[in-house]
């Protein structure tokens, strides 16, 4: 495997510089055989953007690093900024909730944000806040593969798909992000808020379930 890495990096390097640098073949090892919890270590001091200087703890994801789905919120809240961990508060408990309820393990799943810092007072996240912070979650898809995307609610799914379109329209349809399959439901804060929504939720949640079971 170390070896065919180093034949596909050495060839990769003569092509596109026409030299064969040792630094540049270690850093390839490097990028490649890390794991997403050492990539998640390893930015975890970043101050790209200011929510750097008020952060109490990067939230960077939790749950399976090979998992065929991933979860994407917007940013961390007060407890996750605590804990370092995301959706563990009244909105993660319910998200639990709502995976139990269409077969999904929390183990088996993998649950993110966009941004990993929490803006102060939960406010929308920033444009420059966004443009510092999606290169690491892009990363982050890229070591885990996985075959589905959920974005969990209307600043998640128009970020990531780059519209203004309202949340109602886009639930129930599916898009592409990067090349893969693309999902939205409301945000589990958004159903606290409004415990009607939880039917759409369910409805949403029973596509996915069938998408994931036969990819």
């Amino acid at each position: 495997m170390r070896e065919e890495i180093a034949k596909y990096l050495k060839t990769r390097t003569e092509l596109e510089g026409g030299l064969y640098l040792e630094g540049e073949i270690e850093n390839g090892f490097k990028r490649v055989l890390m794991t997403l919890e050492e990539y998640g270590r390893q930015i975890s001091g970043c101050m790209k953007c200011d929510l750097g200087k008020t952060r109490k703890n990067f939230v960077f994801g939790k749950g399976d690093p090979k998992s065929k789905i991933v979860f994407i919120g917007e940013a961390p809240g007060a407890d996750e900024d605590a804990q370092g961990i995301p959706f563990v508060g009244r909105a993660g408990k319910l998200l639990d909730e709502i995976l139990r309820d269409h077969n999904f393990k929390t183990e088996e799943v993998y649950i993110c944000n966009i941004l990993k810092c929490r803006p102060p007072g939960n406010r929308d996240p920033l444009p420059d806040e966004i443009a510092s912070c999606e290169p690491y979650l892009i990363r982050q898809l890229e070591m885990i593969k996985p075959k589905m995307i959920v974005a969990l609610g209307r600043i998640a799914a128009q970020t990531l798909l780059r519209n203004n379109t309202p949340i109602g329209k886009m639930r129930g349809n599916t898009y592409l992000y990067n090349e893969i399959p693309f999902f939205v439901i409301y945000h589990p804060a958004a159903i606290l808020r409004n415990p009607n929504w939880r039917k759409d939720v369910d409805q949403d949640m029973m596509k996915i379930r069938r998408f994931f079971d036969v990819n």
